[in-house]
């Protein structure tokens, strides 16, 4: 465990070090979002009874953070060792593909926490929401990093230059993200719109942390519960059977 708990701790500095742009900045693009579409959509969208639209806003943008910077930690961090060739000092290492996947993985979920904390700090000062169930929303939070960390690794593995690692995010993460509620309830959508949206399993990770937040949701939580325990799951292990066999790292 010695060895997973030391590449953890480097990946967690690496992010640490630099945490005006990794931490900071993400926290101040929520703000923005926030005073935007706080500002736009108050009293034009449709959103659970009584909850104002601030509110409901909040819990939305921490998940989107959330997502967002885990993805980002582990996929950037696989791409510049690889391009600038210090990946080799980690192969050196007597370290297992698990050993791998949880210091990963480990270090997305604790900077993806990290940004969301910040960004509902922040954000709470405009419209707080409740707490109706705690344990929800750490659940859901953590799943929801573990999972987008595990993509990033996908995505870091797969790419051979940073162009490639942004058409990953700007054409899959983006648009999963943004047309998953952040932004509104899907009770507020067409019908089309609304079966299109229950395919995307971001929906379900932040319709499940907005629960914990305000006890309603768009779903069950316990659906939202099993479809990302089942991504993850499904994620997890395509990202471990790479590590495994080392695509495109040990050639």
């Amino acid at each position: 465990m010695t060895g997973m708990q030391t590449l953890l701790y480097k990946e967690t500095l690496r992010f640490w070090k630099v945490g005006f742009q990794t931490v900071g900045a993400p926290v101040l693009t929520a703000v923005m979002y926030m005073l935007i579409f706080g500002h736009v959509l108050e009293g034009q969208v449709k959103v659970y009874g009584t909850v104002n639209y601030i509110a409901f806003l909040v819990p939305g943008l921490v998940m989107m953070s959330v997502l967002q910077n885990a993805f980002a930690n582990s996929s950037s961090s696989l791409i510049q060792s690889k391009i600038m060739g210090s990946l080799v000092f980690v192969l050196l290492t007597p370290l297992s593909h698990w050993h791998w996947f949880f210091a990963y993985v480990g270090a997305a979920i604790a900077r993806g926490l990290l940004v969301g904390t910040g960004v509902f700090v922040v954000t709470a000062y405009f419209g707080r929401p409740d707490f109706a169930y705690p344990l929800w929303i750490m659940l859901f939070a953590v799943l929801g990093a573990a999972m987008l960390g595990a993509l990033g690794v996908i995505a870091g593995l797969w790419s051979d230059k940073f162009d490639q690692m942004a058409a990953f995010q700007n054409f899959v993460i983006m648009p999963m993200t943004f047309l998953s509620g952040v932004f509104y309830s899907i009770h507020s959508l067409p019908p089309f719109w609304q079966t299109v949206s229950h395919l995307n399993p971001f929906f379900y990770m932040i319709d499940g942390f907005r629960y914990g937040f305000f006890g309603v949701s768009d779903v069950s939580p316990w659906l939202s519960l099993g479809i990302v325990s089942t991504a993850l799951i499904v994620v997890s292990a395509i990202a471990v059977n790479m590590l495994r066999t080392g695509y495109k790292i040990r050639h």
